[in-house]
């Protein structure tokens, strides 16, 4: 009985020893642990952040690419439509382009002669134009009334031929310039022959005064 009496403190002495131990802390398996900030896996996602923003940057120039093709096409069509336009104003068809027709005379003469291969030209258009000036010259070099009284009779031998040619007399308007106005070196018999003349303008529209 005293044997037992002797235990009892010592088994609670243990007893209380044992729960008054802290506990251990829990143990990592080492192998399986994830390195998350090593240098290794820092380098992976600044690979992947670049890899990322490249695509984006391949897609934005592709979009850009396709938008600058677009507009160079636009640009091209409208330089050809441009080009068109200038072309048609600078070269009018023969229906709508005004001309002038350009008959010579021998010295001192007003007979009209106009050459075989004009003569059906100049009378079609006389015909169908609105508006005739005819412009006699000389190759004179004093302005007097010989000289004047040649150029003025050119011109008007040259509506009567028009007149008889059916062109209508209403629409024929004639003057004349004595000396002067030569296209041609009046020094020389060739250059005034090519000044002894009658100018026939024709205008497929009617003048439009400036305002």
């Amino acid at each position: 009985m005293r044997s037992i009496s002797l235990l009892l403190p010592i088994t609670l002495l243990l007893m209380l020893g044992s729960c008054s131990s802290p506990p251990k802390p829990p143990t990592v398996n080492e192998s399986t642990r994830r390195p998350v900030n090593s240098a290794m896996a820092i380098e992976l996602q600044a690979c992947k952040s670049a890899l990322h923003n490249s695509r984006l940057a391949a897609r934005e120039a592709q979009r850009t690419a396709e938008t600058n093709t677009v507009n160079e096409e636009r640009v091209s069509a409208l330089q050809q439509a441009i080009a068109i336009t200038q072309t048609r104003l600078a070269a009018p068809s023969a229906e709508t382009a005004n001309g002038v027709f350009t008959i010579h005379f021998d010295f001192g003469s007003t007979q009209v002669v106009v050459p075989a291969d004009i003569r059906q030209a100049l009378v079609e258009s006389a015909r169908s134009a609105p508006m005739l000036i005819l412009r006699g010259r000389t190759d004179g070099v004093v302005d007097n009334v010989t000289e004047s009284r040649i150029a003025s009779a050119r011109a008007v031998a040259m509506r009567d031929y028009l007149v008889s040619a059916g062109v209508d007399a209403s629409r024929i308007h004639v003057s004349h310039q004595a000396v002067g106005d030569h296209v041609a070196d009046n020094q020389t018999p060739a250059g005034r022959a090519l000044n002894r003349r009658v100018e026939i303008e024709v205008y497929r529209a009617l003048p439009v005064a400036s305002r």
